[in-house]
């Protein structure tokens, strides 16, 4: 079933009554309805997870007839050198089928850097796991779960003291309140619009589980209800509690495996939340400029 048919006609026109909140959660839920019932599902089987990725339907057939001419050599139906022969062949065509995946990937790695990396990921003998780790006592964690709430912890102690210390050297709100004179810009459809028919299709999904490419092909539905949100966002200052979530990878630094000051975290946010920071950003730089503060070649006067 197309995409746009699962989505209900309301969208765009019930999150004008709405707070931020509530309109971000029933702009999710539809989505989330829509992307279940149009997408479809396939699950991995665990052969195909082994399976070469330059190993196509030609190159299978090839092996197959590998094996039979060697059970038939086995059996003194033909001789080794007719082996030697098909296995030669064989040999040289999966080279070919590697090289050439392996050129296509670095040819197309600024467009698709997901495949690249799987790839290479894939060629390592074992996958390294998460060593023990020790925590603020002393303690030695080795289960999965404890690791994560211990590394938690220590990156919210860590970003919460530093959002302290530099949120303290800032004055008060209310004592200036220039920026506010001119009003509040108006989020424009056509900025969000752009900004979704723009979005990456190999980049990955935040804890929303709205897929990047399912914004971009719906960029011209979803753009109304989007504006929307992110313009009461801007007016009210609320941001949805969604966008506050991510998922944390620690990544290994140097050092002490064991260390948790060894680990930086990556954070995977919310693609919305992403496109409401780059038209923030916009509005700010645009504001500066406007104010002649920074410039590629200011002319001061």
């Amino acid at each position: 079933m197309p995409f746009k048919l699962c989505l209900p006609d309301g969208i765009g026109q019930e999150e004008e009554g709405k707070g931020v909140q509530e309109g971000w959660i029933f702009f999710k839920e539809e989505v989330l309805k829509a992307q279940e019932r149009a997408v479809p599902r396939c699950s991995k089987m665990s052969r195909q997870g082994r399976r070469l990725a330059w190993l196509n339907r030609e190159l299978w057939l090839e092996l197959r007839k590998k094996r039979r001419v060697y059970n038939l050599w086995k059996k003194g139906q033909a001789t080794q050198e007719d082996y030697k022969g098909v296995a030669r062949l064989c040999r040289e065509k999966f080279r070919r089928a590697k090289a050439e995946l392996e050129l296509n990937l670095a040819t197309a790695i600024k467009d698709n850097k997901k495949h690249f990396f799987k790839y290479i990921s894939s060629k390592r003998r074992a996958k390294e796991n998460l060593q023990p780790l020790v925590d603020g006592g002393g303690n030695t964690v080795t289960k999965d779960d404890e690791k994560a709430e211990v590394l938690n912890a220590f990156f919210a102690s860590v970003f919460n003291s530093r959002a302290s210390r530099s949120l303290g050297t800032q004055p008060p709100e209310s004592e200036d309140r220039d920026g506010d004179q001119n009003g509040a810009p108006i989020i424009q459809g056509e900025m969000v619009s752009d900004l979704l028919h723009h979005l990456d299709t190999h980049k990955s999904m935040g804890p929303d589980e709205i897929h990047p490419r399912v914004l971009k092909e719906l960029g011209d539905v979803l753009t109304k209800p989007l504006s929307i949100i992110y313009q009461q966002s801007w007016l009210t200052g609320e941001v949805p509690a969604d966008w506050r979530l991510a998922n944390v990878t620690p990544i290994y630094k140097k050092g002490q495996k064991e260390d948790l000051g060894n680990y930086r975290p990556v954070s995977l946010t919310l693609v919305p939340g992403k496109l409401m920071e780059q038209i923030i950003l916009s509005a700010i730089t645009q504001h500066v400029e406007d104010n002649q503060g920074i410039k590629p070649k200011p002319a001061l006067v």
